[in-house]
């Protein structure tokens, strides 16, 4: 038999490798994960034939058959769902084609038990089965097409392929159990693994013995029975088997409505994060049933994108079964439902942020930036979104919320400041804090990417505006801060230089600096810093300019920004105090350009002129030494 020999993509080879020698001390879970596959292939066929009815052969009945050969030390696992082509082997076998796989692979330590938990976290499913195989074989018929294909690997980095026979559509996967797995070959073992973590599953799981055929599984739909008949085992087994996961879940909501629209879901949020939740095409993991009956895992419609890291089930009593993907679309029971899941959700996670708050901060860590996109997507319940929302600050270690920030407003203050970047601690030291910590206004510290996008669309809460603290024109004069009661600033402030030398320092900054700065003025912010940039008005914040271009968004210039100069800083004093004196004209624009250059540096921002820098600082240095 003629056969092709392929070349395991070089992320399956080492996801491969650990599984083979360090994943799972409970290595049985192979069997639940082939278990969980073969449900789906029936149950996409199930689907399928709902409109191809032609799909399925005649007579036949949805199973999975599980059989051992002692002699041969095999364990089979056989459904007549809806099988893979060749090219669907390739695909589904030989690849990893989940976003995050990358990032997921460089996460690894080389520690063996660390990597174990890991890639557990990351679920391998089908590759689960060379954690007790020295081979496995997969023997598929697609549905409605003649040819079947035997897909064949040791897990040593190749797999091969070639033309089969196969009675029936469906996948056989058979696996040659490695020296010391004979556990897996007895009819108690088989028995007990599956109703500890597949007794749920619909398809009948059934078991071949010299009696002949027994079923395994009670196979009743669990979101059907009431909360109280399900332990938290059966709720976490169901969890892995629908969320193709190996943690347990974090939060579960089981619930049934009933009046103009009838439904039960069974949802539930991870406990860590999925590696493919960043995948571009931002889809959700919620599978759609009607009456029981599978329909799809792709209904747009039934979760929004943001809250694609949710797992579970609905089922609807309302839609009517041979219901078309196209028929989903825009329907009006779908869009119904959809709003009840996502406000109850909001619902069980404001409960969770008020009762477990340090739990809520882990969940946030892992799903906050996901969740904020819904703050420019959804508006209709973008006010429930900004109540969840939690964000670190300057007057507080933990995450707070938005509420907690306006309980803390300052007398006269009316704006919600915040301050965007890619690393909290380089913010926490940015210049532009200084003239609000000395005056104790709390900066929100946002480094999210996703915040310079839902912020300019939210506007406000609670009436009171976000604003950027790089910004111009912010009044502080206004605002009644910390130390004000008697204090007269123009006394107890730090001594400022003469505010005509400081005039013409400003006039020979403009000079030297041209169109490098968009202005160059006073500082209110400043306490420590000699200088800092900010925004001018309708300028983007730096922030997103530096990520658009980064993701060639924008290839403009970068627009020039106002340079702030501290007329208390004792650098700023110096020169004032030159800048009568024609003979320091040069010094003064050469230390002009580098505190230009230091202001970008405190931003994060490449130097447009590296090396004139250093040979300005290089003659700074040799003068004052």
């Amino acid at each position: 038999m003629a056969q092709d020999e392929f070349t395991f993509e070089a992320e399956v080879g080492k996801v491969l490798d650990i599984v083979i020698h360090s994943l799972y001390s409970n290595k049985e879970i192979f069997l639940r994960e082939l278990v969980s596959n073969a449900a789906d292939a029936c149950d996409k066929l199930r689907y399928l034939a709902l409109t191809e009815p032609g799909l399925m052969e005649a007579g036949s009945e949805f199973n999975i058959q599980l059989s051992t050969n002692k002699r041969d030390r095999t364990v089979t696992v056989a459904d007549n769902g809806i099988g893979m082509n060749r090219d669907e082997l390739i695909e589904n076998l030989g690849t990893i084609a989940r976003s995050g796989t990358t990032a997921f692979l460089e996460s690894l330590s080389g520690d063996e038990k660390k990597d174990s938990a890991l890639i557990g976290q990351f679920g391998v499913g089908f590759y689960a089965s060379f954690s007790v195989a020295k081979k496995v074989e997969v023997l598929s018929r697609k549905a409605g097409e003649d040819k079947a294909w035997l897909w064949t690997s040791e897990g040593a980095g190749s797999f091969t392929l070639a033309e089969a026979e196969r009675e029936g559509q469906g996948t056989s996967v058979i696996v040659h159990l490695a020296k010391g797995e004979s556990e897996f070959l007895e009819e108690a073992r088989i028995r007990n693994i599956i109703a500890t973590y597949s007794d749920h599953v619909s398809i009948p799981i059934m078991i071949a013995t010299k009696e002949g055929e027994n079923q395994l599984n009670t196979g009743s739909a669990i979101w059907t029975r009431a909360r109280g008949d399900i332990t938290e085992e059966q709720y976490k087994e169901f969890y892995h088997h629908v969320g193709h996961a190996f943690d347990d879940p974090w939060l579960t909501l089981h619930n049934r409505a009933e009046g103009k629209i009838e439904y039960t879901n069974l949802l539930y949020i991870p406990s860590s994060k999925p590696f493919d939740m960043m995948n571009p095409d931002r889809k959700h993991r919620v599978k759609l049933y009607v009456k029981r009956v599978f329909i799809t895992d792709d209904c747009e419609e039934l979760m929004p994108a943001y809250l694609r890291f949710v797992r579970g089930i609905v089922d609807s009593e309302d839609l009517p079964l041979n219901v078309s993907r196209e028929m989903l679309q825009h329907n009006a029971v779908v869009r119904r439902i959809s709003t009840a899941l996502v406000r109850r959700i909001f619902s069980e996670l404001k409960k969770k942020a008020e009762k477990a708050p340090e739990e809520y901060a882990a969940f946030w860590a892992d799903f906050g930036a996901v969740v904020k996109e819904g703050l420019y997507e959804d508006a209709d319940n973008r006010e429930r979104l900004l109540e969840i929302a939690r964000f670190r600050s300057t007057n507080s270690d933990d995450l707070i919320s938005l509420a907690d920030y306006a309980a803390r407003m300052k007398e006269g203050q009316e704006e919600i400041f915040f301050i965007t970047g890619a690393d909290i601690d380089q913010m926490r030291v940015s210049p532009q804090l200084e003239g609000f910590q000395s005056r104790g206004l709390e900066v929100l510290l946002l480094d999210d990417p996703v915040d310079e996008f839902w912020l300019p669309t939210v506007g406000l809460f609670e009436e009171k505006p976000f604003r950027s603290v790089t910004a111009g024109g912010i009044d502080f004069s206004k605002i009644k801060t910390d130390g004000d009661a008697g204090k007269d600033e123009d006394k107890d402030g730090p001594e400022k230089a003469d505010a005509a030398d400081v005039a013409k320092l400003i006039l020979a900054f403009k000079e030297a600096l041209g169109d490098a700065v968009r202005d160059v003025q006073t500082s209110d912010r400043l306490t420590d810093s000699a200088v800092c940039l900010i925004s001018g008005d309708g300028d983007m914040d730096f922030h997103l300019e530096r990520m658009l271009k980064r993701h060639g968004q924008i290839t403009a210039p970068a627009a020039a920004r106002v340079l702030e100069i501290n007329p208390a800083h004792a650098l700023i004093k110096k020169l004032t105090a030159m800048s009568g004196d024609l003979t320091k004209k040069d010094q003064i624009s050469e230390t002009a350009h580098l505190l230009l250059d230091q202001a970008y540096i405190a931003e994060g921002e490449p130097l447009g002129d590296a090396a004139g820098f250093a040979q300005r600082l290089s003659a700074a240095l040799e003068r004052g030494l």
